[in-house]
C-alpha cells in the first residue's frame, strides 16, 4: 500500500525545517566569531523536528512538547 500523501508531505517538511536548522549550524559554527551556544539550539531543533518526522511516518501520537527525552520515550 503507498503511503497517505499528506502524511508524506507533513514528514517531507519537518525533514525540510531539520535540514534548514542543519544548515544554520554551519553558518553560526562557521561566523567569526562562532556562536557555539547558538549552534547547540539549532541542533537541538534539527533533532526535534527530524524526531517528529520520524513519529509522525509511523503514525505515533506526541503533544506539542519541545522536550527531546519525552518525545523519545
Amino acid at each position: 500500500m503507498p503511503p497517505d500523501p499528506v502524511r508524506a508531505a507533513d514528514v517531507r517538511a519537518r525533514l525540510a525545517k531539520a535540514a534548514q536548522d542543519l544548515r544554520r549550524v554551519g553558518l553560526l559554527l562557521a561566523a567569526e566569531p562562532p556562536d557555539p551556544e547558538g549552534g547547540l539550539f539549532h541542533s537541538q531543533q534539527a533533532a526535534e523536528k527530524a524526531l517528529k518526522g520520524f513519529l509522525t511516518w509511523h503514525d505515533v501520537a506526541f503533544r506539542r512538547v519541545h522536550e527531546l527525552d519525552e518525545l523519545g520515550e
